[in-house]
């Protein structure tokens, strides 16, 4: 369920949507961060309603949601006072306390915090890449940078023994992580070298990144390589078009 498929600008009202009690997302369609919520209600198989913001120009109303103005914010319709959650972990962990089935994090106390670090320490290769995403002449040890933090986790998924983070099923770890892989995709499209993973220095995360795909969560919000790499060269530009994935959908 959603509004019309577009991105709410600056001046654009406020939209129009029924009382009745069910979740509200708050998202922008390129936004990792915001993928992760989308992720965990797929999972769960929740209903919501999708808001998508524009965020070069966000609506004056949006502060309403997210006082500091960011992706994603999780409206809770069904509560008294109808909140809104912010913090795309936060709102996960919110959803599988609420929303139990599928179990996505550990119950055990230690495994789950062990791995809200893990997933922490993969920011590194968020902040690695985005020059290469997002910059016309990137650090030359940009890519050096992230294949040093995709080595933790080629370690970790090896020493773990299981097809997913999560074990034998899809978990939290799974799903916080997949965003930036789904966006490595695009470096086929932006690097002369057609750079994709290499399947021998990862070759646990290489079947793992395979498997996740197939992933019926993961398909239902997926963009192919090439729209992301369509959509960082116009951010490169400075003309960002958030509306590039319904365009092309």
């Amino acid at each position: 369920m959603s509004v019309p498929l577009k991105h709410f600008k600056k001046g654009s009202e406020k939209p129009l949507l029924p009382d009745d009690g069910v979740l509200r997302i708050y998202s922008m369609r390129f936004c990792p961060y915001a993928q992760r919520a989308h992720l965990v209600l797929n999972a769960k198989k929740l209903p919501h309603h999708k808001i998508f913001i524009d965020l070069k120009e966000k609506p004056e109303w949006y502060t309403e949601y997210s006082p500091l103005g960011k992706v994603p914010a999780l409206q809770l319709t069904a509560v008294d006072g109808q909140p809104a959650l912010v913090e795309s972990l936060v709102i996960a962990e919110y959803l599988d306390e609420q929303y139990p089935e599928p179990p996505l994090f550990a119950k055990d106390p230690l495994r789950k915090a062990q791995d809200k670090i893990l997933i922490e320490r993969f920011g590194a290769a968020g902040s690695a890449v985005y020059p290469v995403f997002f910059t016309n002449n990137p650090p030359e040890d940009a890519l050096k940078n992230l294949e040093n933090v995709l080595d933790i986790f080629e370690q970790e998924i090896t020493k773990r023994g299981t097809p997913y983070f999560g074990g034998q099923q899809i978990g939290i770890v799974d799903y916080m992580i997949w965003p930036w892989f789904e966006r490595l995709g695009a470096l086929k499209h932006l690097l002369p070298d057609k750079y994709d993973l290499n399947q021998t220095r990862y070759p646990n995360l290489v079947k793992w990144r395979d498997l996740v795909a197939q992933d019926e969560a993961v398909k239902q919000y997926a963009l192919d390589g090439e729209v992301h790499a369509n959509f960082m060269r116009l951010q490169r530009e400075g003309k960002p078009n958030f509306d590039l994935a319904f365009e092309t959908s």
